[in-house]
């Protein structure tokens, strides 16, 4: 018997709502069998697995709160996810996800949602993609996003948005809408200014993080981040900034763009 189908057999007999497969070498959820008819599962671990396929039968886990597929091989996810009543926190980072199913959004009760390290852009994203209103963390960070869409102001109870090593050339002015951010990850992109919103937003408190190193900053932002962020924050409250990013914005894709990033030898990119 598999170390897998070991633990199956271990949870059905105890009735234990936690699933741990981690690292387990499973290339397919064929290797589990009776999992998907768990209802009683809350949550299930299988990261550091082989998995290209995620079935739609994922959905009948009724009860699943957490579900963790990071570090496998997934290019694409069931839409049946989305319907899943009581998920709270899924996370498919470290994957090879190029694109997203349509109505991917609806999820009910999502909090965390973490999609970082895959090969996701603002094209691929579905339209409802920012309707989640109940989700808390989103993060994005080691994609392929160039801009993100104003509808991101949607997301009024986000507390931490990653966007760090994109290929960010902007960030919309609408992040200034999202009032309970705490956290702002926005470190190794492309960007050169900073929406003057920004510094709405409470980035400062003891419990605060914006992170915003490794950017072509204009002069004027990267003299005041030497000194410190309160700095910055402080200097694209001043209207001299809001006429320097009003110009920057205006002048739009006709001034010089940042180079990409070569990320050819990511491991999102490979090919099994």
């Amino acid at each position: 018997m598999s170390k897998a189908k070991k633990v199956l057999e271990e949870a059905r007999d105890t009735q234990n709502r936690e699933i741990d497969l981690v690292e387990k070498g499973i290339t397919s959820f064929e290797e589990l069998p009776g999992l998907l008819n768990m209802t009683f599962v809350t949550r299930i671990t299988l990261s550091h697995n082989k998995l290209k396929v995620v079935p739609p039968g994922v959905a009948n886990l009724t009860n699943l709160e957490i579900l963790n597929i990071s570090n496998n091989q997934l290019e694409e996810l069931p839409l049946s996810l989305s319907s899943m009543p009581k998920l709270r926190i899924l996370n498919c980072s470290i994957n090879r996800l190029n694109t997203l199913p349509r109505g991917f959004g609806a999820f009910p009760v999502l909090e965390v949602l973490d999609l970082s390290y895959n090969n996701l852009s603002e094209k691929v994203l579905p339209g409802n993609f920012f309707m989640m209103d109940s989700l808390r963390a989103l993060y994005l960070g080691d994609n392929d996003f160039e801009f993100l869409p104003p509808e991101i102001r949607n997301l009024k109870n986000l507390q931490i948005l990653g966007l760090r090593d994109n290929d960010l050339l902007e960030l919309p002015r609408e992040i200034g809408e999202l009032t309970r951010i705490r956290e702002l990850h926005i470190q190794n992109n492309r960007l050169t200014v900073l929406p003057p919103e920004i510094a709405s937003l409470d980035l400062l408190g003891q419990k605060s993080v914006l992170k915003m190193e490794e950017n072509p900053w204009v002069t004027a932002i990267a003299e005041q981040y030497l000194i410190g962020i309160s700095h910055v924050l402080e200097y694209i409250k001043t209207e001299a900034y809001r006429i320097l990013y009003n110009r920057h914005v205006s002048a739009g894709k006709a001034g010089n763009v940042p180079p990409k990033v070569d990320k050819s030898k990511k491991a999102s990119r490979a090919r099994s």
